[in-house]
């Protein structure tokens, strides 16, 4: 992506088709006044105006086996009207399923089918955002909290941030709230935020704090990884923790859209102590080395690797491979 996520932010996609990223920045260049609950200014009438023209130009290019997955495109029914008929929120679950089903049964990795993800992702991007969109002037849930706030994913995990829960109509932010003193962090879930309601510092932000470098480092590579499938794309810097990546991700169905899923994958990879050495010894013991072989692979001793085999949870552990040349 060429930019990261914030308030103001529509992320558009390397390689995303032309028309489509000029019309999103288009689309962001004008769209201050407008969001979802505006009555003056409702933002469908923006996508119709910007973003409807755009996907239909571009949908005439696109080989036939492509256009099922753009919501409306080759049925006359246009973008911005399928939003209408079944709102922002089910409109970004429904892209994200054709994107999926796309990948899945129909991605070649062709220079074409690169474009196309990358611009069913643009897409997704904007009517995610588009939901996330606040009025120019709003506050939350009738509440003295500023609507203009960033509102996105806990720093630290796929969850919502406290305000973005509340806002969305979740009351679990203010169970302790005894006070009323409504203190929803913009940056922090209710399981990650700094303090907890008797003061004391929270262990869990604590902890997560101290490995933020890390969680960053394991989004970026799975998210590199899902962008595409078909080749090892974690650029770790060791042959070994980007052939476990790659394998891993292959037994996954997730997408560079399925932040929330991605940001949850990498917390329990650090949480759960799944480092880079161990990420070699699966590879390994995929490729039928055992762990004397392994310990001699990989510089270490025996003792070491029996140890840290021990320690990785089922979940991380590879299929064996098929021997047939792979």
């Amino acid at each position: 992506m060429v930019d990261m996520k914030n308030e103001q932010t529509i992320p558009i996609w390397d390689g995303c088709a032309p028309t489509v990223a000029e019309a999103i920045g288009q689309f962001q260049d004008r769209w201050q006044p407008y969001s979802k609950t505006a009555k003056r200014y409702p933002i469908t009438r923006l996508v119709e105006e910007l973003i409807d023209p755009a996907v239909a130009a571009y949908s005439t290019t696109l080989p036939m086996r492509c256009l099922g997955h753009i919501p409306g495109a080759g049925t006359g029914v246009a973008f911005s009207e399928i939003i209408r008929l079944v709102g922002l929120d089910a409109m970004v679950r429904l892209q994200r399923q054709l994107l999926r089903a796309f990948v899945l049964t129909e991605d070649q990795q062709s220079a074409v089918d690169q474009q196309f993800i990358a611009t069913l992702e643009s897409l997704i991007e904007l009517v995610g955002a588009s939901n996330r969109k606040q009025p120019a002037k709003s506050q939350v849930r009738n509440t003295r909290l500023n609507g203009q706030r960033l509102q996105g994913f806990c720093r630290f995990c796929g969850e919502l941030a406290e305000l973005a829960s509340f806002a969305g109509g979740s009351d679990a932010p203010k169970v302790d709230d005894v006070d009323e003193k409504l203190r929803l962090s913009n940056l922090y879930c209710v399981a990650h935020r700094p303090k907890l309601p008797s003061e004391a510092w929270n262990p869990a932000y604590r902890k997560a704090k101290r490995a933020v470098a890390q969680f960053d480092l394991e989004l970026a590579r799975l998210s590199r990884q899902c962008a595409v499938r078909g080749t090892s794309q974690a650029k770790s810097g060791d042959v070994l923790v980007d052939g476990y990546i790659f394998h891993y991700m292959l037994g996954q169905t997730l997408q560079p859209a399925d932040e929330a899923e991605l940001r949850n994958q990498a917390r329990l990879m650090v949480d759960l102590k799944l480092s880079d050495r161990k990420k070699q010894i699966l590879m390994l013991q995929r490729s039928a080395f055992n762990q004397s072989e392994i310990a001699r692979r990989l510089g270490i001793e025996r003792q070491a690797v029996s140890k840290a085999v021990a320690s990785i949870p089922e979940i991380f552990r590879l299929d064996p491979a098929k021997h047939s040349g792979q």
